[in-house]
């Protein structure tokens, strides 16, 4: 995994580290910071993106605020102010990348809608005419708006892939009470951004939300509709019948794919032009999606 991070200092042991999140244990909070680390095909990359962790974070605190009114969130602040002492040293560098959460008991569920036909569900749908088992009318082509969306969880794994699963398999493993109740908030919440975005030509196409439980109570968790989260298209743009342009790293794994790289670790040294391509495709995302500029971010 890359060396990359935001803090390096004694005063903040690292709790946890993820593909691109460090985490901090605060005692009754967590500190989540947002790096610049890119990873592909669940291999952390040696190079970074300029401001990648900001733009995460400017869109995911920016769609909490909107969608409180469906579910409560995690977010507690976003100002350095509110950082603890040994982190106040390190506040230039967190500026605009760290969100103060509340600690949650996640649920091991990833909570994905899809609204359209992509992806794994594109390769599943070739397959059998379903998308993790949810019958689908016949004919339909790739990136086609699909009749209504769907939910389509799957099992996380904190190592590689996370695994598709049916919502069968859901409720047999956190209990059909809490199944049905995710798959209303993630349903409500996707048509609620869905709507948000077509006001500016974004199609949504697909996102995942993450769940956990704080004081008893569902809670959304980890960062929501980011380019890492989604599939952001432009809807001038969208033809379906083939893939469609996505604002996220597509470059990238478009670049990989052509190395003949196993996809496992060691991986290989990205050019300067497909990390600016890239970044360009952050930086798109954020101003389509959200109206802001980089230098707002």
């Amino acid at each position: 995994m890359s060396a990359y991070r935001v803090i390096e200092s004694p005063d903040m042991p690292l709790f946890r580290q993820g593909k691109v999140r460090d985490v901090y244990d605060l005692g009754d909070r967590l500190l989540l910071v947002a790096t610049d680390r890119l990873s592909a095909f669940d291999v952390v990359l040696n190079e970074t993106v300029p401001n990648k962790g900001r733009i995460l974070t400017h869109m995911a605190t920016g769609w909490f605020a909107l969608t409180e009114d469906i579910c409560r969130n995690h977010l507690i602040s976003t100002d350095v102010a509110d950082l603890p002492s040994a982190a106040q040293a390190h506040a230039d560098a967190l500026r605009g990348r760290f969100m103060l959460v509340e600690k949650a008991d996640r649920v091991d569920i990833e909570c994905v809608v899809r609204g359209y036909l992509a992806g794994s569900g594109w390769k599943e749908y070739q397959q059998s005419q379903t998308v993790c088992g949810i019958p689908l009318p016949a004919g339909l082509r790739e990136s086609d708006k699909l009749p209504e969306p769907i939910f389509t969880p799957a099992a996380k794994n904190d190592v590689g892939h996370d695994e598709n699963i049916t919502f069968a398999d859901m409720c047999s493993r956190v209990g059909t009470p809490l199944a049905e109740h995710l798959r209303r908030l993630s349903l409500a919440i996707y048509a609620f951004a869905e709507a948000r975005a077509r006001e500016r030509g974004v199609i949504i196409a697909d996102t995942k939300f993450e769940f956990g439980i704080v004081n008893g109570e569902v809670t959304l968790i980890d960062e929501i509709l980011t380019p890492d989260s989604s599939r952001f298209w432009n809807a001038d743009e969208w033809v379906p019948g083939g893939p469609q342009e996505s604002m996220d790293k597509q470059p990238l794994r478009d670049w990989l794919e052509t190395t003949g790289w196993n996809k496992q670790p060691p991986p290989p040294a990205i050019p300067q032009d497909v990390i600016d391509a890239t970044a360009a495709r952050y930086a798109r995302a954020v101003h389509v999606v959200t109206g802001s500029e980089l230098s707002d971010v």
